[in-house]
């Protein structure tokens, strides 16, 4: 339980951090520094995490794809926000929330590419407690895919002991269906999951449910499986291989190694014979929602972004 002043900052806090709905940022950067945020008493996390910022980093992707490696571009975003237990959205108003208002970190995971004539756009929402400890499980991961062909939605929430999964796809194949899926660990959330936690995964064997990319590309069934999670390390990165057990799919993360634990690269190894990569090319930290005029647009410069 938070004590009385803690509970105050953590609403406080609430008001202005992730996407705004139109408010100002009214807590200054003094403010930041003095107090503590409740859930973690790391203060060079609060400072970098509830800035009023979110962190951008755009990547060179190489994306197989239809039996070719294809040129093509990810951006990652991430940033806290307050977040609705009950309904899974982010909330509006925080301070009205009281116990039902939870800190997540959000990662928004923009992925582009062409395929010949047409071209893919892929986006992956996920809402990961700051409170590992509490909340042990990411509450909610959505994807779209969007290509000239049709499109497809996938959604994960978190009840109690299991994940409500519905998708929806012009595709027969994948059909629409709903279903319960036993909670554990995703693969959509370890990029959240290693900058919460100082860079680190749980190595060993885990239960993990595949990342929604992956099982629809190759018309998999969403489900729980077994991998294994290893980790090496150098001079200044950390390095993990998660290597699913009962399917053919193994994923690399390179991790810098000293905070703020950026995401360096990943591999995706599906057992074709062609690798999928991705590199980081540049970041920043900056208020994206607040910057929506037209010569914001030089800011995509900074980061290197090639794809509309």
């Amino acid at each position: 339980m938070m004590n009385t002043r803690s509970a105050l900052f953590y609403l406080v806090l609430f008001s202005f951090i992730g996407c705004q709905s139109g408010q100002t940022n009214k807590t200054s950067q003094a403010t930041i520094k003095k107090e503590t945020n409740p859930i973690s008493k790391n203060n060079q996390f609060n400072k970098y995490w509830y800035s009023g910022k979110a962190e951008l980093s755009s990547y060179t992707l190489k994306q197989a794809r239809y039996g070719e490696i294809r040129d093509g571009e990810v951006v990652l975003v991430f940033v806290t926000e307050p977040f609705s237990i009950s309904k899974q959205v982010k909330l509006d108003n925080p301070q009205k929330a009281g116990t039902n208002a939870v800190s997540v970190m959000k990662l928004n995971h923009v992925r582009k590419f062409n395929t010949g004539i047409y071209d893919y756009a892929i986006i992956t929402s996920t809402f990961t407690p700051i409170n590992t400890k509490k909340y042990p499980f990411t509450l909610k991961s959505s994807t779209s895919i969007q290509e000239w062909c049709g499109h497809t939605f996938t959604q994960l929430n978190l009840a109690d002991d299991t994940y409500n999964f519905k998708q929806f796809s012009y595709f027969e194949a994948d059909g629409d269906e709903e279903k319960t899926i036993n909670a554990t660990y995703l693969e959509e959330a370890l990029f959240t999951k290693i900058r919460i936690a100082k860079g680190q995964l749980p190595e060993g064997e885990i239960n993990l449910i595949p990342s929604t990319i992956y099982s629809r590309f190759n018309y998999k069934k969403m489900d729980v499986e077994k991998a294994k999670i290893s980790k090496t390390t150098s001079e200044k990165t950390l390095n993990y291989k998660i290597k699913y057990l009962s399917i053919n799919r193994t994923l690399t993360i390179g991790v810098e190694k000293n905070f703020p634990y950026k995401i360096l690269n990943w591999t995706e190894d599906n057992g074709t014979g062609l690798l999928t990569t991705a590199k980081l090319k540049a970041s920043s930290t900056e208020p994206y929602w607040k910057q929506k005029k037209v010569s914001d647009q030089d800011k995509r410069k900074a980061l290197k972004l090639k794809y509309e």
